[in-house]
Order: structure tokens, then C-alpha cells, then sequence
């Protein structure tokens, strides 16, 4: 991190550590140098340990370490919190404990692949807490996050980007894309604006009336 990069407290985004698929080093490190703060979920541990990673919080139910030994020696300077609630994921006891401690922003990292129901899960709960904390969800394949009601960002020419509804989504409408929308209605399941592509170099609007609206940056 740069000496000359001043960290007020909670402002950064914090880094949460999953138990799906691993990403690359390139993006783990980078997201690591740029996160004050970091939670471990219980079964990504042993892989945390074996990356000489040294996070802020592990928690979880407990249920998913491989060694229970590897929690037992822990550094004591490192929290941990077991959290029995059978009726909240992981995923979920973590973003409470972040929104519980005043974070606004989180990227996560290990969210998806593997078990699929544990990443169309995570990608349920990102739309549950979009209101209470801003969730940025990250793998060697794209960038997932919810979009609020107006939405601008610059992209370069081609880039690919994926408008997808949680929930039926009405009244969308966008600029600077291939296939632009006007004033229409994204229904789950029957319609989605995926492999849309930015027109050119500059902003891209999106807009919408009301729903539940992700957008996916392909990598």
C-alpha cells in the first residue's frame, strides 16, 4: 500500500474470504494490500493458513474447517467467532458481523465455483444486503456487484458486461451499449441482457424503475 494512501476507519473496503473456488494470486494480493480489514469464513481457513495470510476475523458455524487444529492455533491476536445460527449462510454471518462494526463496503473473494449452491446462495444474499453494505463480488473470470437505481461508469470500447435481474426488474434502460434498452422489463426467468458490449471508449448509463438489477464485469 502506498505510504501516501490514508485509511479513515471502516472507509476502505474489507476483504471476506469464501470457501469456493480460489482465485489467482494476481487478484488475492492486490485486493489484500488494499483492504484494512479481513474476514475469514470457517472453510477457507486451511487455505488461508497454507497462503501465509493473516486475517482480521474468522467465522462461521465451525462446521466446514478440514483441521481442527489449524483454528487452535491460531494467533490469539486473531478473532474468531463461532456462530451457531443454522437459519443464516456463512456468507451471511459475515456480512452481519461487517455491518455490525460500521463497514460500508466489502470485496469477496472465493464465492463462487465449486458448489453450486453455495455460489447461487451468495449471489441471493449479495441482492438481500445490497441496502446495508455495498458487496463486490470478485473471481478470475469477472466482477459482480448490485447496481442502485442510476448506474455510470466508463468502459472501453468492447468491453463485455452482463445486465442480469435478481428479481423481475422493471423500466431499464441504458446508454453506451450494443443493445441498449429502452424503458423495458428484464422478467426472471425469461429475459436478460447477458454478452451485452460497450459501444465505445466513455460511460455507460444504466438505469432502472424498480427491482433487483446485477451487473456482471467480464473479465
Amino acid at each position: 500500500m502506498s505510504s501516501h494512501h490514508i485509511i479513515r476507519e471502516n472507509q476502505e473496503a474489507a476483504l471476506m474470504l469464501a470457501n469456493g473456488m480460489s482465485c489467482s494470486d494476481e487478484i488475492l494480493y492486490d485486493l489484500l494490500e488494499w483492504s484494512p480489514f479481513t474476514v475469514v469464513l470457517d472453510g477457507a481457513l486451511d487455505r488461508v493458513i497454507q497462503k501465509g495470510i493473516r486475517p482480521d476475523v474468522v467465522l462461521g458455524d465451525f462446521d466446514s474447517i478440514e483441521s481442527r487444529e489449524s483454528l487452535e492455533n491460531l494467533d490469539r491476536a486473531i478473532k474468531t467467532l463461532q456462530i451457531d445460527d443454522q437459519n443464516t449462510t456463512d456468507f451471511e454471518k459475515g456480512l452481519d458481523y461487517l455491518i455490525s462494526n460500521g463497514h460500508r463496503a466489502v470485496h469477496v473473494l472465493w464465492a463462487t465455483g465449486l458448489r453450486l449452491d453455495h455460489t447461487w446462495n451468495n449471489l441471493l444474499s449479495m441482492a438481500k444486503y445490497a441496502e446495508k453494505i455495498q458487496i463486490t463480488l470478485v473471481d478470475d473470470f469477472g466482477i459482480c456487484h448490485i447496481l442502485s437505481r442510476k448506474f455510470r461508469k466508463t468502459y472501453p470500447e468492447g468491453f463485455k458486461l452482463s445486465i442480469m435481474p435478481v428479481t423481475d426488474t422493471y423500466g431499464v434502460s441504458t446508454k453506451g451499449l450494443k443493445y441498449n434498452l429502452n424503458n423495458e422489463d428484464l422478467i426472471v426467468p425469461l429475459r436478460t441482457s447477458s454478452s451485452n458490449e460497450v459501444l465505445g471508449d466513455g460511460f455507460v448509463e444504466i438505469d432502472h424503475e424498480r427491482g433487483i438489477l446485477a451487473l456482471i464485469e467480464n473479465r
